[in-house]
This record gives structure tokens, C-alpha cells and sequence, in this order.
């Protein structure tokens, strides 16, 4: 697996690269819907491919290793036969998950012990099982085991967490390089850097973690609880040690504003629930602005979804017809406010790289943060 930078922005640190996989090219900066059981949430595969336009998915091994669990997985030959999707996946090691059980979970040097959110059932993640786990998910882009500190989190805290991070990515790095992949193709992993908000921690993170990444790199514990502008601060401040040739990651982020403002601080590569989470409550982001399809005013506003947009949704419904969906309570509402949110942040990133590649980047990234974040 090979990344390779293309172009730079010569106002901001934005950059467009490509990420080779086995099982495809990722064209960055990407967005890349989250499947977390092995399926995008209301979203056809067919729409995904064709519609959206995804060039990779996620899925998440906490929720696999539940269920359907690792037996089905490796009878199927891996989630990609299993879900039947031929192009790149990525995985989550589950940190994230285990860190969200906090009544329910206990974290040692060893690994942590948590009860399943579904039965009750007692089970153990440690960096080793952990790799043997995401070998048999098949994921073309394995995520290293690590504890997610909170937001907020007090100094002392946050240097305890990260060196139990640290400890675990050694042995993460020492079983993945004793494995291999299962199914015929290559995979990779990428290292979390942590460190919570603070930079002495989050530069010492990152120069331990990069001993051990290849292709890529991902940037964890933002987005969970600090200011959003600690979030940026902490980008910028990591966008001069990581090396050029690594692909960043920045792992649950977030709004269409949260994804420009990273990628003109270095980023490439996003991931969030919001689309699809937010679609199905009935909050669709354009780019005239987000709007809550809920309310009473779209009731009789026969024009088109998103007259910007690229997705079949945004041509083919109007706002009203949206609006009725939701309050009768119809599922379709759902699938569609999805389906048009996911192909407007794959819209998103496919503009971003061409204003990347046109040198003007910087200006309209400020120009579309506007419009995109006002209320309609």
C-alpha cells in the first residue's frame, strides 16, 4: 500500500495525494461513509458505489466481533465478500467503542475487559487479539488498538493514557508484523497519534507513533468532548511533524465546516456518523445551507432538494415532498436525507481536491464555509 502526495494548496497546507490499495486507488482528501456492522445505514450499496460515489467504507471491529462475529466473518472470507463490496475498507480497532462503555469496561496494561452491549457478555481486546481480530475482518486499512482519552481530560490523565497507548501500539506493530493477511490481499495499519489537547503530549505521541507507520497515519481523541478550536490547534500544531509521504487521518470528524478547515491544515482523510445520523433526523446539509426538513416552511416549497447537489436525490424530490416523508414518518426519509447528505460530503472533498489542484483553495474554502454553515 503506497501513498503518494499530488498537489498542494500555496495558501493553506491543503494537498490532494492517492492512496493504492489492493482493493482500489482513494482519491484524498476523502470522506468515507461508516458501515459500522457491515452495512452504511439505510444506504443502498448499489447508491454508494454509483450515486455517492464512496471510494472507501468503514466498519468497526467492536461491532463485528459481536456480531455477526468472527467465525461467520472468516466462513464468508471477510467482510468484503460478506457485505459484498469490492473497493477499500477501513477498520476501527474498536478503541473508541470500549472507551464510550465507560460503566461497563476495565483498561490494564494488558488490555481491556468489557461486557458486550447486546447480552452482557464478558470478552477482552488486547493489542494482539486485536490484530488477529482485524485480519480476519479483512479491512484493507487496519486501525492500532488504543484507549480514546476524554476531551477533557487533566494533564496527569492524559500522559498516563497516552503511555498505555504507546505500550500497546509496540505490541500492535510486533503481532502485525508476525501475521499475515488472510484473503489474498495486502493490508496495512495505521497508528493513532493521542494526546488529548495538550501539545507536549500530542508531538511526543506523534514521533513514537511514526516509527511504526507506513502509508498512513491517524490523528485520534479530537472531537470528543474539547473546543473545537483546541481540535484545530492540535492539527496544526501535529501538520509539521508528520511527514509528507503518510496520508493523515482524522478520525470522527465531523461537520462539512470541520472537514475544510482540516483539510487546509494538512488532513486527508475524514470519517463521521453526522451524515447519515443527522439525515435520519431530518437535517440535510447543502450548499446553500443546512436545513431542517422538519419544519413547517418547506410544506409547500416545490423546488428541487439541492439545486447544487450531485446526487440523483437532490434533482429528482422536492422540499416538500421530503418535509411530508418526515412527518408521516416514513423510512424513506431516512434513506434519502442519507443518501443526499453522504454524496454532498463526497461532493465536499471532490471540490476541495479541485481547488486544491487550481491553486485557489484557500479562498474558497472561506467562502464555502460560510454558506454551508448558515441556517436556512
Amino acid at each position: 500500500m503506497k501513498f503518494t502526495k499530488l498537489h498542494t494548496d500555496p495558501n493553506s497546507s491543503a494537498r490532494t495525494g492517492l492512496l493504492e490499495t489492493d482493493h482500489g486507488l482513494i482519491h484524498t482528501p476523502i470522506f468515507m461513509p461508516v458501515g459500522t456492522v457491515g452495512s452504511v445505514k439505510g444506504v443502498y450499496h448499489r447508491d454508494l458505489c454509483e450515486d455517492i460515489n464512496a471510494e472507501i467504507i468503514l466498519g468497526n471491529t467492536y461491532h463485528l466481533y459481536l456480531r455477526p462475529g468472527l467465525d461467520i466473518l472468516r466462513k464468508a472470507g471477510g467482510l468484503h465478500k460478506f457485505e459484498h463490496w469490492d473497493r477499500p475498507i477501513l477498520t476501527d480497532s474498536g478503541g473508541f467503542q470500549v472507551f464510550s462503555l465507560t460503566q461497563i469496561r476495565k483498561i490494564t496494561e494488558e488490555g481491556c475487559t468489557f461486557q458486550s452491549h447486546i447480552d452482557g457478555s464478558r470478552h477482552k481486546f488486547t493489542p494482539e487479539n486485536n490484530v488477529d481480530t482485524q485480519r480476519i475482518i479483512g479491512a484493507d486499512i487496519m486501525m492500532a488498538f488504543d484507549e480514546c482519552c476524554p476531551g477533557d481530560a487533566d494533564h496527569s490523565y492524559a500522559e498516563k493514557s497516552l503511555k498505555l497507548t504507546q505500550g500497546w501500539l509496540e505490541r500492535y506493530a510486533k503481532r502485525f508484523a508476525e501475521t499475515e493477511p488472510l484473503y489474498g490481499y495486502d493490508q496495512t495499519f495505521f497508528p493513532i497519534i493521542q494526546g488529548c489537547v495538550y501539545p507536549d503530549l500530542r508531538v511526543q505521541a506523534a514521533e513514537h507513533a511514526l516509527q511504526f507507520a507506513d502509508a498512513g497515519i491517524a490523528i485520534g481523541g479530537l472531537a470528543v468532548g474539547e473546543p473545537t478550536e483546541k481540535m484545530y490547534e492540535m492539527i496544526e500544531l501535529l501538520n509539521p511533524v508528520i511527514p509528507q509521504d503518510k496520508a493523515r487521518y482524522l478520525m470522527g470528524v465531523g461537520t462539512p465546516a470541520n472537514i475544510l478547515e482540516g483539510i487546509a491544515r494538512g488532513v486527508d482523510m475524514f470519517d463521521c456518523v453526522m451524515p447519515t445520523r443527522n439525515g435520519r433526523n431530518g437535517m440535510l446539509f447543502t450548499w446553500n445551507g443546512i436545513m431542517n426538513m422538519r419544519n413547517a416552511k418547506w410544506k409547500d416549497d416545490f423546488s428541487e432538494l439541492d439545486p447544487s447537489g450531485t446526487s440523483f436525490v437532490d434533482h429528482y424530490y422536492t422540499k416538500a415532498y421530503l418535509h411530508h416523508l418526515f412527518v408521516a414518518g416514513e423510512m424513506y426519509a431516512a434513506m434519502l436525507a442519507s443518501e443526499h447528505n453522504l454524496a454532498f460530503y463526497l461532493d465536499v472533498v471532490r471540490q476541495a481536491r479541485l481547488h486544491i489542484e487550481q491553486g485557489d483553495f484557500a479562498s474558497w474554502k472561506d467562502a464555502a464555509v460560510k454558506k454551508i454553515t448558515s441556517r436556512l
